[in-house]
This record gives structure tokens, sequence and C-alpha cells, in this order.
């Protein structure tokens, strides 16, 4: 996971970092997977581009675009990215490529709703097939279509310095490619876990064609344990939309944290492996989200903590080692003034041992370690099981 931009125009970098929280709030899909690009500020382009891992974007023109256009612009960026679009072409035409690319992104984002700027390439009767199919179909019929402006740019892939599309037969090119591949397609899943999280089940039209979601195996902890963590504060806490049309809405979810707080069991049964995966999923998540405030607690049959971290570094040694029991962990956290609206709860634990009799009134997801209880065990909340 990486910065939002490195852009030295701040009102460009504001742009774009709104433009972040329209998607989440609107494409919770989008929103997630853009998260897994990094923005580069550059001159060298005219518009925006992608080399397959970063976005490249001219602050001059990212500023011309009214919001909605650019948070169109963002996602067909980020959406060349995720679907290899730069390396799948390979010894293909660079321009005809970027066309028939052009239209199958065009045509997700018109099905999500979104807008692009006046011009953009739009083909319906092609939008729907796969980039190789649009592409070939350009190539027979020998069509003449519209310019477009090249912003699949060559391969990061590429370890030679020429063509990412043509010179990443390289094994040092394929293995930095087929990284970037792993990458985009564990970006997919957890952004399609965060949609169907918050939507009912839904995704933007054409999502699940486009990347093949139908096919994936079932989700593991880790996406599990995204789905859960990154909604917005908004999704646990009503906010007051009577205040949207005075475009109050962007500002108040920029002054919003959500509150998460961890319990660790420490009686004896969480071993080391499975504390340092949940510590190493947990800080990938505060990184992609800052403004989640995150505070630890270790658990038996006392609660010690809470300790305000914010990097693996902050983390203590663990403390504790007798028995097990669940109720402190809440009361410690109703103690330490941190059962507020915006507060998640997360605990991990083999689920042995007494629950407390008066459930929480936040949210609370139970990471259950291998072997630990079973999922009706647990009174309250939403069971997870690492495996």
């Amino acid at each position: 996971m990486t910065e939002l931009t490195n852009g030295i125009n701040d009102a460009a970098s504001r742009a774009l970092r709104s433009s972040m929280l329209r998607l989440r709030s609107r494409t919770p899909f989008f929103g997630t997977l853009a998260l897994y690009a990094r923005f580069l500020e550059t001159s060298d382009i005219p518009t925006a581009a992608t080399d397959g891992q970063d976005v490249y974007y001219n602050p001059d023109f990212i500023l011309s675009l009214p919001p909605a256009h650019l948070d169109g612009v963002l996602v067909h960026e980020v959406l060349h990215a995720a679907l290899d679009h730069v390396f799948r072409r390979g010894s293909r035409d660079a321009l005809q490529w970027n066309q028939a690319a052009d239209i199958v992104v065009n045509g997700l984002i018109a099905d999500a709703g979104l807008s692009l700027p006046d011009g953009a390439l739009r083909d319906s009767a092609l939008e729907r097939f796969s980039v190789e199919e649009v592409y070939a179909t350009i190539v027979r019929n020998g069509s003449t279509l519209q310019d477009v402006d090249r912003d699949l740019l060559p391969g990061l892939a590429d370890d030679d310095g020429g063509d990412g599309a043509e010179s990443q037969g390289t094994s040092k090119g394929q293995a930095q490619t087929e990284k970037l591949r792993r990458k985009w397609a564990e970006a997919t899943d957890r952004a399609a876990s965060v949609a169907r999280g918050r939507s009912a089940g839904a995704l933007p039209g054409g999502i699940e064609r486009a990347f093949g979601l139908a096919q994936r195996p079932k989700l593991d902890w880790r996406t599990l344990l995204w789905r859960y963590l990154a909604r917005a504060p908004t999704d646990f806490a009503a906010f007051d939309r009577r205040f949207v049309h005075q475009g109050l809405y962007l500002e108040t979810l920029e002054a919003v944290s959500l509150r998460v707080v961890v319990g660790i069991d420490t009686s004896g049964s969480i071993d080391n492996d499975s504390l340092d995966l949940l510590l190493g999923e947990f800080f990938g998540i505060l990184r992609a989200y800052p403004l989640t405030q995150a505070w630890l607690f270790y658990v038996d049959t006392v609660a010690y903590g809470p300790y305000r971290i914010s990097s693996l570094e902050d983390v203590p040694p663990p403390q504790g080692g007798g028995g097990t029991e669940f109720a402190p962990f809440f009361a410690a956290i109703d103690d330490a003034g941190l059962a507020e609206d915006n507060t998640v709860a997360v605990y991990l634990t083999d689920g042995e041992g007494p629950f407390p009799v008066e459930h929480p009134r936040y949210p609370v997801l139970w990471l259950v370690t291998a072997g630990g209880a079973d999922e009706a065990a647990f009174p309250f909340g939403d069971v997870v099981r690492m495996s």
C-alpha cells in the first residue's frame, strides 16, 4: 500500500484526495481499488496515464476537471492498471490496443454511474467484451476510431528501459510483471469484499465479468478483515445527509475517524504466528486508512491497556498468561472512554471462555484461531476463522 500522492501542487493533491473520498462513499469497489495505486505528479504527460503500477497525472489537467469528471478519470487509470492492460498487450499495435482498453474501461465506468470528460471513447457494441476481443474487432474491421491520449505507458516490469509490453520476456521482467499481477488480484478481491459488505452484495455493473470475480475462490480471513475495517465511519454512525446540498458532506467525512479497538487473548492459547499475522494485516489497513484510530488491549482474566498504536513499533510485549474471560475487554473499552458511535472492536481469540451477559452497542468482529470454538458459541458479533 502506498501514499496517495507525492505531488507538489497542493491544489491538485487535495483534488485527488477529495476524489478518493467521494469514490469511497459512492463506489466502495473503485475507492478501495484506488488505494493500491500511487499517484505521481508530472508535467511530462498532458493528462493522466499508468504504467501498470503507478498513476501519473498532470496537475493542470487535474485542476481543469469538474469533480465528477475527475472521479471518472481517476477510476479510468486505476482500471487500466488493475485489469493488466499494460502487460496484456504483448506485440499488438500500441494505439489500437489503447483504444480497445479505453472502450472497455469507459464502459465499466459508465455502468457504475460515473462521468467522464467530453469526447471519452465509447462503443456500446464492444465495451462488454474483453480487451483482446475489442482489439481483434478493431483490427478486423479496419475501424477508424477517434484518436486517444496514449495513457498506457511502458511498464515498470521492463528491465531494459524499452517498451514494457514487448520486452518483458527476461526473467526479471517476468518476475516483476507477475508480482504486479498478484498485487492487483489481491486488491481486486479486497475491493470486491468491501463493496459487497457495504452494498448488500452489489458490485458496479460489469465488474464481476471484467475481473472474473464469479470464479474467484472463497475469501480468506485477511480479506474479510479488510471488509470489516475498511468501512467508512459513516457506515457505523449515521450522517445527517440533509447537509449534502450545502457541500458539507466531504468536509465532514474528512474530519471523522473510525476507532478500532483490538483485543488480544493472552491466556496462552494464541500462538506467536497468529498474533504476527493479525498485526501485520491490521497495520496494512491502518496505512491505507490514515484517519483510523487504533487502540490495543491484552486480555486474559484482566485487560491490560489501552495502548494507542500507529505502527508496529508502538506494540508493547504481550501481558497475561492466565485464564480466559471476555467481559474484561469490553468493560475496559467503556472505562477508557473508547465506546463511541465510531468504535468497532476486533478480538483475536480461540473463543474458549465465558462471554459477557450484556452485549456491547458497537460492532464486534471475533477473529478465531484455527481449532477454536464454533461460530455458534459466540452470542454476538461477526465471526471470522483464521486458517
